[in-house]
């Protein structure tokens, strides 16, 4: 029997769908945040917290990220006006009409003017903070961009020419956000400095592989437990120390020294009065993907909500689950639906254009023209899913042996648009990209393999 391509692909968008609803920030936070007998009660699948109302004269909510605005929306349903004020940086696209609290545009993936504004913003809400102060920190992936205060004797510029080192290097998200850190005056656990005494809650929609609190945006309000030598060993191991600007690694390098000074370990007592939640997660969005996929009539199998490494590694991985699922039903039986989320990276050699997620589906396409037997009947989605893939419109890309054969007939050849990093051009042509626009969350990726 033919695969019926439309319909698997229609499938594929549902799964992708049901996933990114799970993590809706403004349903996220309708679940967990009621007011119950003079408390706020927050309640999440990872921890929970109860505070007396009667203890604070305000309520002020801030923070940062993609799906930061959507969060405070849902804050601002549940306290309504007993939000006293506050301030949300947010990326272009992602504002959203508020009224208690203020919503701002900043630069992502690399900070800009905006983004040193905003930091200096919401820096400044804790000068008029006191022990009857609650403050509410949103937190989602993108924040490390949208909220920047270089440490003094840093400038925005070299900032933003460290970042861009490190986003092109292949180093993960966790050790980026390490150097961040010990570059900024925010990130690190030092809003939480500047918070203080208020009461911090700080509630976090995680874009990062194993939910590590200190590295999503970068922790502003964790302990961070990684320090000035850590962050030069970075620089050295993918490296970029002798390419980065002086002055970054000088002030690494005189911080390593214990002549600069570090970031909140943990134990600091700045901490005692910060309680931090999860509230959404990858695992959360890829059992909602799951469900539907069962719902659809797809023997569903979660492999990992941990998938790293090179986007083009991950690919041939995937390739061969599929193959070995055509070819003996293993490791489940057809119609299959194998789902992985996580973050992958990528070493950009070429001067395409892409993303992790086009860069993994593109792979993918290039190991099967190479050896298509057992491969026919996949088809390989893999989207982000905060609608955003690298620096494009696109939030990934779908793969299959029939846009195979039309790339083909183009005369276009996936192999040598993977050589120049040149994904978004490839699937641009084909018509393989995913398009959701923004999506106003972000839980990392989501890979999705069918075989109908």
């Amino acid at each position: 029997m033919a695969i019926d391509w439309d319909k698997a692909s229609r499938d594929a968008q549902e799964i992708f769908r049901a996933a990114l609803a799970r993590v809706d920030p403004i349903a996220l936070l309708g679940r967990c945040l009621a007011i119950e007998g003079g408390k706020l009660a927050i309640r999440t699948e990872y921890g929970e917290a109860r505070l007396r109302l009667d203890d604070y004269d305000r309520i002020v909510v801030t923070g940062m990220g993609k799906g930061s605005a959507q969060m405070a929306l849902g804050v601002e349903r549940v306290l309504g006006e007993r939000v006293s004020a506050g301030l949300i940086a947010v990326m272009e696209g992602g504002k959203e009409v508020l009224s208690r609290v203020a919503v701002v545009e900043a630069g992502h993936p690399l900070p800009d003017l905006r983004s040193l504004r905003a930091g200096g913003a919401i820096l400044a809400l804790g000068k008029v903070m006191d022990e009857r102060t609650l403050a509410l920190v949103l937190l989602s992936g993108g924040g490390s961009a949208l909220a920047c205060a270089p440490v003094e004797g840093l400038s925005l510029e070299v900032k933003i020419e460290a970042s861009r080192l490190l986003l092109h290097s292949g180093a993960t998200i966790q050790e980026v956000n390490c150097v961040r850190k010990h570059l900024s005056a925010v990130k690190g656990g030092r809003l939480a400095q500047a918070l203080a005494p208020a009461t911090v809650v700080s509630l976090i929609l995680s874009d990062v592989i194993g939910d590590d609190l200190d590295a999503i945006a970068s922790g502003p309000t964790v302990a961070d437990p990684t320090t000035f030598a850590d962050s030069l060993e970075i620089l050295k191991r993918y490296g970029i120390e002798n390419r980065a600007p002086v002055t970054v690694t000088n002030f690494l390098r005189r911080g390593a020294e214990g002549k600069a000074q570090e970031t909140p370990k943990p134990g600091d007592p700045v901490f005692s009065r910060v309680k931090t939640l999860l509230i959404g997660t990858n695992r959360e969005a890829l059992a909602a993907a799951k469900a539907r996929a069962q719902e659809l009539g797809y023997e569903t199998m979660v492999l990992t909500s941990r998938l790293t490494g090179e986007a083009r590694e991950a690919a041939l991985t995937i390739l061969g689950i599929g193959k070995d699922i055509c070819a003996s039903g293993f490791p489940v039986k057809r119609p299959a639906c194998v789902l992985l989320g996580g973050e992958t990276t990528v070493t950009v050699c070429g001067t395409g254009k892409g993303g992790r997620n086009q860069e993994m589906a593109l792979a993918f396409l290039a190991a099967l023209s190479r050896a298509p037997k057992d491969g026919e009947d996949l088809l390989f989605f893999s989207a982000s899913t905060d609608g955003k893939d690298g620096e494009t419109e696109a939030a990934g890309a779908l793969a299959s042996s029939q846009l195979l054969a039309r790339a083909r007939a183009a005369g276009m050849h996936p192999q040598r648009f993977l050589s120049n990093n040149d994904s978004y051009n490839f699937f641009n042509a084909c018509g393989g990209l995913i398009q959701t626009g923004p999506t106003h969350t972000n839980v990392c990726d989501i890979q999705i393999l069918l075989v109908p």
